[in-house]
């Protein structure tokens, strides 16, 4: 396996790509899987009960991150047009990936509640529409306004990246982007602002709210292309002594709400309502300022050098990143299935079952789509050098790719 990640980061005479998106993007993929299964005795220890964000924030800021380095390289080499048009075709991949998931989810959930006579899945994942209407359905999901539970990010990634498309320009003045993008995510919080779902009421994530965090992802994943000084968030002791505060009190307010309602009936009661409005669907200011906490104490923790990266440990959360279209479609399959799984036995023999063979498919996902982009472009695994992600291949030129 690490034959296959060996020299990805290097190429000689070019800047390498930042493993450190790649390995936690595939953590944040792998935290998707187990949070996705009811009863998972692994979800009580992923990023969603020690933070107040959780492996969706991570994985639209590195994805942002991403798209910055990617297509900020390809703005800067080949123009507008060109760097448009790869976002375009793109867009495309995600968005036949998103149909084909819908049809094969929709058929993978309808199968088991007819087999297992139990209608309440259909209820469980809002595909009980679905069998009321299902020509309307169907239009109603290609057209991205019917989305079931679990097949509500890709269509959040596709409405981002179509932003991206006129933003591009922008990423050279980072201010104007970040302050057009924050006065949106203010306006679209204050008036209550969402795009339209079949189903009643708006996206359970709200692209016109979490559009903040992916540019931030954005701006900071295209600084280190610009000319001159770049933008990035400098190493202070007075921000990280901030960060801290702001997450150890989002971590009081994720064990307020799990574990103490009595705790939060004795608080002042504007205190009170405020933390029971804290959505994830806007993107609220505190999951906002979390994700972000975070995210600045881990870019400066974890060099960019850093050796970890490169070993063997960190090899399958590399591939994985770095295959994320893929290994996020598996996942939901995965999901369902290791419910199916754990509804028939909760003991910890089929705990562990379920977890290692879920790791062990993604990983797998990831080692296959590894190889074979080494063989479509002709290098041995070996040799391989900045293995491409699936989805965009760099324009000629250019080191780095985007899931």
């Amino acid at each position: 396996m690490r034959g296959l990640i060996r020299g990805m980061e290097t190429v000689p005479g070019k800047p390498g790509r930042d493993l450190r998106a790649d390995v936690f993007r595939g953590i944040a993929l792998w935290f998707i899987l187990i949070d996705h299964i009811p009863g998972n005795w692994l979800g009580k220890l992923t990023l969603r009960n020690v933070a107040l964000c959780d492996a969706t924030e991570a994985f639209v800021l590195l994805a942002g991150y991403a798209a910055g380095l990617a297509y900020g390289a390809a703005l800067d080499r080949r123009g507008w047009t060109f760097s448009a048009a790869a976002l375009l075709r793109r867009l495309g991949t995600l968005y036949v990936a998103h149909v084909f998931l819908f049809v094969v989810f929709t058929a993978q959930v309808g199968y088991s509640a007819a087999a297992l006579e139990s209608p309440a899945y259909l209820d469980e994942m809002h595909l009980d529409v679905f069998g009321e209407q299902p020509y309307l359905a169907l239009l109603q999901a290609l057209l991205l306004r019917f989305q079931p539970a679990f097949l509500d990010i890709l269509p959040l990634y596709i409405v981002l990246l179509l932003m991206l498309v006129p933003a591009l320009p922008l990423l050279r003045r980072p201010w104007l982007l970040m302050g057009l993008s924050g006065a949106g995510y203010v306006v679209v919080r204050l008036l209550d602002l969402n795009l339209p779902n079949w189903t009643g009421g708006g996206w359970f994530f709200n692209p016109l709210a979490w559009q903040v965090l992916f540019f931030t992802g954005a701006l900071l994943g295209y600084a280190p292309r610009r000319r001159g000084p770049a933008p990035a968030v400098p190493f202070r002791p007075l921000l990280i002594g901030a960060a801290v505060v702001a997450l150890v009190l989002g971590l009081g307010v994720v064990l307020v709400g799990d574990y103490g309602e009595q705790w939060l009936a004795a608080l002042p009661q504007p205190v009170a309502e405020l933390l029971a409005t804290i959505d994830k669907t806007g993107l609220h200011p505190f999951r906002l300022i979390s994700i972000l906490a975070l995210a600045y104490l881990v870019g400066h923790a974890v060099p960019r050098g850093a050796q970890w990266l490169r070993s063997r440990a960190a090899a399958p959360f590399v591939l994985m990143g770095q295959h994320g279209l893929p290994v996020f479609c598996a996942g939901i399959f995965l999901a369902f299935l290791g419910r199916l799984a754990l509804e028939m036995d909760d003991r910890w023999p089929m705990q562990l079952a379920v977890n290692l063979a879920g790791l062990a498919a993604l990983v797998s996902i990831g080692v296959v789509g590894a190889w074979y982009r080494m063989r479509e472009r002709g290098e041995a695994p070996h040799n391989a050098t900045n293995p491409a992600p699936v989805g965009l291949r760099a324009p000629v030129g250019s080191t780095t790719t985007v899931t």
